[in-house]
C-alpha cells in the first residue's frame, strides 16, 4: 500500500481498504478520513510473558502469523484503527537485531531465530487492514526474573553487568548510566529506521514500581553522576526526562512524521503532595515514584500524544476517572499534544474488581463522559486479547454506542 507522511495512507487506498474490510452492520458505512472529531481507536498487543501474542512460546512461524493477523482483524471487527504491538518487552526483540537477541516470547528460547520478521509483518499487515502499527518498547526492562546467567551469553547485559541491577524480582538496566541510555536509545532507533511504524510507544515503566522494603541499588552511579543536583529524585527524573527528550529527537532524525507517545501511570501527583496535581489520593505518584515528570513531557513536547492509563472506574475514591479526566484535559490544553485515554477492559467482567466493573456499561460511560473534553484525540483499550474475548460485553457496547463506523486516527 502506498504511503505518504506524518501516519496518513494515501486517501483513495486507505478508503478502499477500510470498505473492504467493514463488518457486517456497518458496510454501507462511508470511512472518513477527516472528521469533526478524528480520534485514536487502539487496543494494546502486549508480548511479555505471552500475555496476548503469541499465545505460548514455541508455535511455528506460521501459527504465530496466524494468531497476529487474527489479533489484527478482530481490531477491524471492533471498528479500532490504531494497534499497539510490544516489540521490546524485555532488552530484546520481535525484529532481527544487531542489538539484543530475538525474544523467547517468540521460540521460548532467547535468541532462536522464529524464521519470520514479527514487526515487518505487523506493519505490512496493520497498514493493508487501514490500521495503524505502533511499535511498543520497554526501555530499562531485561528480563522478569534476577538471573543473569539465564540470559544468552551475548546478550548486551552479560557483556555489561555493571549496567544491570536487580529490584523487585526483575533486572533493570539502570537509567542512570549515559551509556545505558545511549544504548537503549540505539537499540529502538533500529526500528524505527527499518520498518514505517506508525508511532513510537513508552509505557509507564521507567525507574521500577517501588517494592516495600527493597532498594533501587544505584548509589555509585549516583555518588559519580549526581553532582550539581539537589537530591536523588531530581537526579533520577533528570536522567528519564533524558531518555524522553533525546529519544523524541532521535524518533524525528531517523523518520520524520513517526509519532512518540507515552502511556503513564495516570496520576502525575496528588493535589495533596502539590497543587498542581489532581484531585486523587493515588498510592502511586509518577514524579515522586517512577521519577517520571509526565506534566514537563507534555508541557514541553517533547512528546505527540499521552495516553495516560485511567484504570479506574467512575467514582472510584482514591483515584476517580471522571476526576483525572478533566485533570489530563488542562495538562494538554494549548501544548499540540494529543490526549488520548487508556482504558482498562481486562477489569471488565472480572470478579475480582469492584461492582462498577461488572457493569457492560462501566467503558461506554467512559467514552461519552470524555465527549465533554475536546482535548481527548481518542482511547486504547488494555489489552487485545480481552478486545477479542469481550468478557462481560462491555467492549461490544462501546462500539455499539461510539463506533458507527471505522475511521481513520487523527491526520
Amino acid at each position: 500500500m502506498a504511503r505518504i507522511g506524518r501516519r496518513g495512507f494515501v486517501a483513495s487506498a486507505a478508503v478502499g481498504a477500510l470498505a473492504a474490510l467493514g463488518t457486517a452492520g456497518d458496510a454501507a458505512a462511508a470511512p472518513r478520513r477527516h472528521s469533526a472529531h478524528p480520534e485514536f481507536r487502539g487496543m494494546w498487543l502486549a508480548t511479555v510473558t505471552n500475555r496476548d501474542w503469541p499465545s505460548r512460546a514455541g508455535l511455528s512461524a506460521e501459527r504465530q502469523r496466524e494468531e497476529l493477523t487474527a489479533h489484527l482483524d478482530t481490531a477491524v471487527a471492533r471498528r479500532l484503527n490504531t494497534v499497539v504491538l510490544q516489540v521490546r518487552p524485555a532488552a530484546d526483540a520481535l525484529w532481527p537485531s544487531p542489538y539484543e537477541p530475538w525474544s523467547q516470547y517468540l521460540t521460548g528460547v532467547q535468541g532462536r531465530d522464529p524464521g519470520w520478521d514479527p514487526l515487518g509483518t505487523a506493519v505490512t499487515e496493520a497498514h493493508r487492514r487501514g490500521l495503524e502499527l505502533h511499535a511498543w518498547f520497554n526501555p530499562y526492562r531485561v528480563a522478569t526474573h534476577t538471573d543473569p546467567s539465564r540470559l544468552v551469553p551475548e546478550h548486551p547485559a552479560r557483556r555489561h553487568p555493571e549496567w544491570v541491577l536487580p529490584y523487585g524480582g526483575k533486572l533493570y538496566y539502570n537509567p542512570g548510566i549515559p551509556e545505558v541510555r545511549a544504548f537503549v536509545q540505539d537499540a529502538m532507533t533500529d526500528a524505527v529506521r527499518r520498518y514505517e511504524i506508525d508511532a513510537v510507544h513508552f509505557d509507564d515503566y521507567f525507574y521500577p514500581y517501588p517494592v516495600a522494603g527493597q532498594t533501587f541499588g544505584d548509589d555509585e552511579t549516583y555518588a559519580r553522576y549526581g553532582t550539581g543536583f539537589a537530591d536523588r529524585a531530581a537526579w533520577r527524573r533528570d536522567n528519564i526526562d533524558r531518555l524522553v527528550r533525546e529519544m523524541s529527537a532521535r524518533i524525528r532524525a531517523a523518520r520524520p512524521g513517526v509519532r512518540f507517545g507515552i502511556s503513564p501511570f495516570a496520576v502525575w501527583r496528588n493535589a495533596a503532595t502539590d497543587p498542581r496535581g489532581s484531585d486523587t489520593r493515588a498510592g502511586v505518584q509518577t514524579y515522586d515514584d517512577l521519577y517520571a515528570d509526565t506534566r514537563t513531557w507534555v508541557r514541553q513536547g517533547w512528546i505527540d500524544h499521552v495516553v495516560p492509563q485511567v484504570y479506574w472506574n467512575i467514582g472510584f475514591a482514591a483515584a476517580d476517572y471522571a476526576k483525572l479526566l478533566p485533570w489530563w484535559s488542562e495538562t494538554v490544553r494549548g501544548t499540540g499534544v494529543d490526549l488520548c485515554i487508556g482504558e482498562a477492559l481486562y477489569k471488565a467482567g472480572d470478579p475480582a474488581q469492584p461492582a462498577a466493573w461488572q457493569d457492560p456499561a462501566e467503558l461506554s460511560r467512559h467514552l461519552t463522559l470524555a465527549r465533554e473534553y475536546e482535548e481527548v484525540r481518542g482511547h486504547f483499550f488494555f489489552s487485545a486479547k480481552e478486545v477479542g474475548a469481550d468478557r462481560n460485553g462491555a467492549m461490544a457496547r462501546v462500539v455499539a454506542d461510539h463506533y458507527p463506523s471505522r475511521v481513520l486516527p487523527p491526520g
